[in-house]
């Protein structure tokens, strides 16, 4: 297999693939073309490339030579026309939302596989791209919360007297929340966190975070960890415990997605009404319409004091480990599809490989995106 390892378009600092990974992928007899200056916004030389066995080549070379094309972000229109139908494309590319590009590999007869559908299994843990971005946002975000804040994180007990410690509320305790949960704590705030799923209350509370529960939530364990929509009364009386919180608190961390769905909305314009000047709303479900009716993806908003910031991308914040961590991702899953010669070897007989597939031979494999394909 040849194995091309693309430059990420935009403001995109990290890249799918280190140095590190790349001599992993070698000694499994997979050839990485690496394209000029991939890794230099995560502080990854092409000399660094080149000393552990990787060509550095053009785009344009890469696009000629490569079987397996590896980007975080999904291709440009550019790119789309420059794919071989005998190339295989990786990347996360939110094919649940971006139905339109999913019919563009669709039928151009593009195989593709989008990390960001993993799936959410025990076996497929160390292959979780969500899990491993969502901790570097989860670490982010409480940061960025901490020096936007115009007061002190922890309580300080001073001459001039004593400083409370800041009030944190997180939304939603998956793992951007739990992690927002653990780096709140370390500096020294009081933590409350809201989440429809009961089973993890234990989790909250072992990281030192207290587990505010609104009865009646509906919850699905077919639903590989993630919230489910919910019915019309326990949103009436979750949004009446939230907004009681909001006013209270200094920072609002939002986590709360739903794949495939509109984020939900947890905090309406009134309840931002409520809160106090100088606080801090952290929307992490920015990209996918905000957990917070004035978010507005990759801005800050500065309403009545509050300063409201929809930041869908903190990864892109700490390229270093964040690639790191991807990378590592990668290597895991591609080891499914390279053979024992290190020949190209798609063997959709595995759940994985056909969970994370969207496209192939002009067939949609994940069911997920088949069904919002059919229905659109």
């Amino acid at each position: 297999m040849i194995l091309g390892l693309l430059k990420e378009p935009g403001d995109e600092t990290r890249v799918a693939l280190l140095p590190e990974g790349v001599k992993t992928f070698t000694s499994l007899k997979v050839e990485v073309l690496v394209e000029q200056e991939a890794g230099a916004t995560a502080f990854a030389t092409n000399a660094d490339y080149e000393a552990i066995g990787a060509k550095v080549l053009s785009r344009a070379d890469i696009f000629e030579q490569a079987e397996v094309l590896l980007q975080i972000q999904p291709p440009s229109d550019d790119d789309i026309q420059k794919i071989k139908t005998t190339q295989v494309w990786i990347s996360a590319f939110n094919p649940l939302w971006e139905t339109q590009l999913v019919k563009t590999f669709l039928d151009k007869g593009i195989t593709t596989f989008s990390l960001d559908l993993i799936p959410r299994t025990s076996r497929a843990q160390a292959m979780d791209i969500l899990s491993s971005m969502a901790t570097v946002s989860g670490y982010m975000a409480v940061l960025e919360a901490a020096i936007k804040l115009p007061t002190f994180f922890p309580m300080f007990m001073t001459a001039a007297g004593t400083i409370r410690p800041a009030n944190v509320l997180i939304l939603g305790a998956g793992v951007a929340g739990l992690q927002a949960i653990a780096t709140s704590r370390k500096l020294g705030a009081q933590v409350q966190v809201f989440d429809v799923r009961s089973a993890v209350k234990e989790e909250v509370m072992s990281l030192g975070g207290k587990f505010v529960e609104v009865e009646g939530a509906t919850e699905d364990a077919a639903a590989g960890g993630y919230a489910v929509e919910q019915t019309e009364e326990f949103k009436k009386k979750q949004q009446q415990a939230i907004n009681d919180h909001a006013a209270k608190a200094n920072v609002i961390i939002c986590t709360a997605q739903i794949p495939g769905r509109k984020a939900p909305l947890l905090i309406p314009k009134e309840a931002v009404d409520a809160m106090k000047p100088g606080s801090v709303i952290i929307d992490l479900a920015a990209s996918s319409g905000g957990n917070c009716e004035l978010t507005i993806n990759n801005e800050t908003v500065n309403y009545n004091g509050v300063s409201i910031i929809g930041q869908s991308n903190y990864p892109a914040q700490m390229p270093v480990d964040a690639s790191r961590m991807f990378g590592k991702n990668v290597l895991n899953f591609m080891k499914l599809i390279i053979g024992e010669e290190g020949e190209l070897r798609l063997n959709f007989e595995d759940d994985i490989v056909k969970g994370t597939c969207i496209t192939h031979a002009k067939e949609i494999y994940n069911e997920r995106v088949k069904s919002i394909i059919e229905k659109a």
